[in-house]
């Protein structure tokens, strides 16, 4: 193996072999840690940082419009009216202009203080910073005091000082310009059809601001222009997601009301109905950004509907609403319910689950208030709301009760020598399936998991590749018969979410190329077979070590080579050498190793499977590409992405 640290070898191990990255070059190492990684959907989240920047702007009243084009080139222009970037000498380095300092430095910008933000969904100098980093080309215009600036960057490396270009004297705020580097995202393009939705769901979130919309390039689908203004807010986005279908309310329940009365900036916009003719779901903001993970926000507002419901059920004596519940709540529900706060705390940079404890408390006390009031004044709808939570709350009660009865008989069945080993629980909250590769880490999960609510399906080898095979396999299939046994449930037409027999379906591979390929057949099944189980966030990625890495008493694990390398650099603290160890395998783990990385809710890390609907059709595709019967296809796909191919030495 080639040293891990710079130099030639042990002895010449000095302090010139510290290596300190800077900002934009770290950015360029690790996008991963700033915007998820090299996909699609990060790809598109650069374009979210850039809009949230002008949203900032519009939602603290300093713009009315906001500009979205994206070239034929592939670069992509958002502009607005704002005040504009500060162009001055930045006090800290005469050297820089402020706006040099935004792009080139991580942790840097307009947002922190507050002063000059109440709310604000991008962060300067970090959403700004890793676009320029991750950009073969950035331009910054400014119009501001009646004068245009300009400066150039590539790969966030300024192309020369901030120019003054002219007089402005009808112009203001910022445009930004950037190409995304093929270094990084390859062959992935900019889509019209996902900037699009972007751009129009950025104006539904704030009726004070006008979205226009631009693009080159045409996909057949997408307007080659559009304006976008909705006064209504969140109510006209939920009447154009429900679309025609019948709901048990005429009017949704929508409002929107500040913080003022908690001495805090900031508001909460919501609009919620119940229909029987789809699925439920819950899109959810704060400050613009998306939160596809929820948060405090979206507890808070549950917590609001289900406390206000209980109570008008206990007003009018039904003693029924008293069994309703949050998931009861969400069936049939479709609800939308965007926060503006200050300083909000999120999970990770891409901003995927809000953290802010205090927006629980302000978003359910100001929506509580508002629905108590809704529900007395439309007794009708009031009703038709509560018979029909009544009702679900009922059924989910009589599945309970068959579930008990489904877990003992699926227990009997599965009388194999290293098959399922169940949990205690006799119903499905809070249970996990662990489905592991092979019996010998069946044997490590067994010892280090809670008999209470934590269950084991070790595999025999890979399983079968359901788009490979034909479809008469997968009923004489033994793998995949004892899989679906153990989760209770049918395939294709047959499953039932509602079967299901546990809460969260774990899958708990290898950490080395098998165990991907163990993982990715198990997803293809999932996918194409129980699809519903996906959607309702059943399903997830266990994410065990690769690498145990102790010095002295100190002790930490590495999922890759890549944090390995890391802590090799920075040490971990403790005294003498430091030891590596590599696990072959989770059969070659102690049950304390795997406990404590992979298998404990306090300690571990878990990988929510999801499908991204922003392009219908586009999973479907890929997984048909990667997983189908032509080879030919993979081949394609290999040759596309072969730039991402790193030679290991090991």
């Amino acid at each position: 193996m080639n040293d891990l640290l710079t130099g030639s070898g042990p002895d010449e191990y000095d302090a010139s072999s510290i290596e300190v990255l800077e900002d934009m070059e770290h950015v360029r190492l690790r996008p991963g840690m700033y915007i998820g990684g090299k996909d699609d959907r990060a790809l598109h989240h650069m374009v979210a940082e850039i809009i949230d920047n002008s949203m900032d702007e519009a939602v603290a009243g300093h713009a009315t419009w906001i500009e979205v084009e994206l070239h034929e080139n592939g670069h992509v222009s958002v502009r607005d009216n704002g005040r504009g970037i500060p162009t001055g000498a930045h006090p800290k380095d005469p050297s820089k202009s402020a706006l040099e300092i935004i792009f080139c430095t991580l942790n840097a910008g307009g947002k922190f203080s507050g002063d000059s933000y109440e709310t604000s969904g991008g962060l300067h100098g970090v959403g700004s910073s890793v676009v320029n980093a991750l950009s073969d080309h950035l331009r910054v215009e400014v119009a501001r005091n009646k004068e245009l600036f300009a400066m150039e960057f590539s790969r966030g490396v300024p192309q020369g000082k901030l120019e003054k270009i002219g007089a402005a004297p009808n112009r203001r705020g910022t445009a930004v310009t950037f190409h995304p580097d093929p270094e990084i995202f390859g062959s992935l393009k900019l889509k019209p059809a996902r900037l699009f939705k972007m751009a129009r769901s950025k104006a539904y979130l704030f009726s004070g601001v006008e979205i226009r919309w631009k693009t080159a390039i045409n996909d057949g689908d997408t307007p080659l222009e559009a304006k976008f203004h909705f006064p209504g807010g969140l109510a006209d986005y939920l009447s154009e997601v429900i679309g025609g279908a019948t709901t048990y309310s005429e009017k949704p329940f929508a409002g929107t009301v500040s913080f003022e009365k908690f001495n805090s900036p900031g508001k909460v916009e919501w609009a919620i109905n119940w229909t029987p003719a789809r699925d439920g779901f819950i899109h959810s903001y704060c400050n613009t950004v998306p939160t596809p993970e929820g948060g405090t926000h979206e507890a808070g507002f549950w917590a609001a509907i289900l406390k206000g419901i209980k109570a008008y059920g206990e007003l009018v004596n039904n003693k029924k609403a008293a069994q309703i519940t949050r998931e009861d709540l969400t069936t049939g529900a479709g609800a939308l319910v965007s926060c503006f706060i200050r300083e909000p705390e999120f999970v990770g940079q891409t901003k995927d689950r809000l953290a802010t404890t205090e927006a629980q408390r302000m978003v359910e006390n100001s929506v509580r208030d508002h629905f108590d009031n809704w529900l007395a004044a439309d007794t009708k709808s009031a009703g038709a709301i509560l018979d029909f939570l009544v009702l679900r709350a009922e059924e989910r009660l009589r599945r309970k009760q068959e579930k008990e009865t489904q877990r003992k008989t699926a227990t009997k069945k599965l009388r194999l020598p290293g098959k399922l080993t169940d949990c205690s629980a006799t119903n499905r909250d809070g249970t996990e399936l662990f489905i592991v590769e092979g019996d010998s880490a069946g044997g490590s999960a067994k010892m280090a998991r809670n008999r209470k609510n934590q269950a084991l399906l070790p595999l025999r080898g890979k399983i079968l590749n359901v788009l490979g095979a034909a479809s008469s396999k997968l009923g004489s299939n033994a793998e995949i018969s004892d899989l679906t046994q153990a989760l209770g449930v049918g395939l294709g037409t047959k499953f039932n979410v509602d079967d299901l027999r546990y809460d969260k379906i774990i899958i708990m591979t290898d950490a080395d190329v098998d165990g991907a390929h163990i993982a990715a057949l198990l997803m293809t099944f999932f996918f194409t077979q129980m699809r519903p189980m996906i959607d309702a966030g059943h399903l997830y990625l266990a994410c065990p070590p690769l690498f145990r890495l102790t010095q002295g008493a100190k002790r930490v694990y590495c999922i890759d080579e890549a944090e390995r390398d890391e802590w090799m650099e920075k040490g971990l603290g403790g005294k003498g050498k430091i030891d590596v160890s590599r696990f072959k395998g989770l059969g070659e783990m102690d049950a304390k190793d795997l406990k404590e990385t992979t298998m404990d809710p306090g300690s571990r890390t878990l990988i929510r499977v999801t499908i991204d609907e922003d392009e219908p059709g586009e999973t479907g595709d890929l997984v048909e590409r990667l997983m189908g019967k032509k080879p030919e296809k993979r081949f394609e796909y290999i040759q596309e992405n072969a730039r991402f191919v790193v030679e290991l030495d090991v």
